[in-house]
């Protein structure tokens, strides 16, 4: 049995939650959906600031509630890590009293430990008033880890950042995952937090799960679609460094063991595992492979899906779904003109084209 179940039925106004997932015992789940579909409530039950009307939730073998057990336990018996919007800091007490604020045995050594993952030790005898906001916001992180807790649920926690201070805390979030052997869940409206952080992906719709699974593979799925227009509308991909250019300042990835990608450099040794975004505006169709030609990276594919697309404001364009090698899928972006010119029909043989300039840095993150 996965460490984290996650079953209940509740009523809350008009919405009635029916939630029945497993998720991974480690790493970040981010749990995404519009506004008012559940998100915040869902991590809410976990925690216990809200009770559900039936149900059952274990997390690494212990029940927090059980309908049929009996089981109810009170929040703070659920060792369940929060961190909320905004970082809810006693104003009265330094970083170093906040941090070991609810600690019911004091540990030195893993204090250390969270201190140093935070980058947090010139802050410790500070007030929050001279506190950033991405100080704020890993100071809260920190208090909640050093509860020792089984599960860790953050509530939108850099929405009420601003960018900069986003790109400060942002860094922090992704060694959590790596640091710390406890499931997080991660609630966020953001699709680039998503593609930053999270490995797993659970996307809530009117108190309902309607997807769920690694993130690869929910982003380039129908239910995704809606919060993809027509600029943000990508593959991922999970993939691995495969070797360096000896001359040029390139490396290659392979998407799938016959599927290679040449890409701005990237370091890490051959074998690190990667997560790719290829943008579907960023890859060209051609019906035959051509000779001479700037592109470095031309791949046999073939065209499993065709979908017209209208987006809001009148323009029209077509998705195209490219297989390129089993289970593993590219999505291309082109005009109607291009689709009736080229005759382009599903089951055709055809070339994606894919410069590599056009993957940035950012479009590359090295990942566990």
């Amino acid at each position: 049995m996965s460490e984290l179940n996650i079953q209940f039925h509740k009523q809350l106004g008009d919405t009635v939650f029916d939630i029945d997932i497993q998720l991974p015992n480690r790493g970040i789940s981010a749990i995404f959906g519009r506004s008012g579909a559940g998100k915040t409530s869902l991590i809410n039950v976990i925690s216990g600031l809200v009770g559900p009307d039936s149900g059952e939730i274990q997390v690494k073998d212990r029940w927090l509630f059980s309908t049929s057990r009996r089981v109810n336990l009170p929040i703070e018996q659920r060792r369940v890590g929060y961190v909320f919007q905004e970082s809810r800091l006693f104003p009265h007490y330094t970083v170093k009293s906040n941090l070991n604020y609810g600690v019911k045995h004091q540990d030195p050594k893993y204090f250390e430990s969270i201190v140093e993952l935070l980058a947090i030790k010139p802050l410790l005898d500070r007030y929050p008033n001279a506190l950033s906001g991405g100080e704020k916001q890993r100071v809260a992180i920190g208090r909640a880890l050093l509860s020792q807790p089984d599960i860790l649920l953050m509530d939108e926690p850099l929405a009420s950042l601003d960018l900069p201070r986003k790109r400060e805390v942002m860094p922090f979030l992704e060694q959590l995952a790596d640091t710390v052997n406890i499931p997080i869940l991660y609630v966020t409206h953001s699709l680039d937090e998503i593609l930053r952080l999270a490995d797993y992906l659970v996307l809530i719709e009117n108190g309902k799960v309607v997807n769920a699974g690694n993130v690869e593979a929910v982003w380039s799925s129908e239910t995704m679609r809606p919060w993809h227009d027509m600029s943000e509308h990508s593959t991922l991909f999970a993939g691995e460094i495969h070797r360096q250019h000896e001359n040029y300042t390139l490396t290659e990835l392979r998407l799938a063991p016959n599927v290679p990608l040449w890409v701005q450099q990237v370091q890490g040794e051959s074998g690190t595992a990667i997560r790719l975004q290829i943008r579907a505006n960023d890859v060209s169709i051609v019906t035959e492979k051509p000779e001479q030609t700037s592109i470095r990276n031309i791949l046999p594919a073939t065209i499993q899906q065709i979908e017209h697309r209208m987006q809001p404001e009148g323009t029209r364009h077509v998705d195209i779904k490219l297989e390129l090698a089993p289970d593993c899928f590219l999505w291309a972006t082109i005009t109607e003109w291009a689709l009736d010119d080229l005759q382009l029909s599903v089951g055709q043989a055809v070339y994606a084209q894919i410069k590599g300039v056009s993957i940035t840095q950012q479009d590359v993150a090295v990942t566990r």
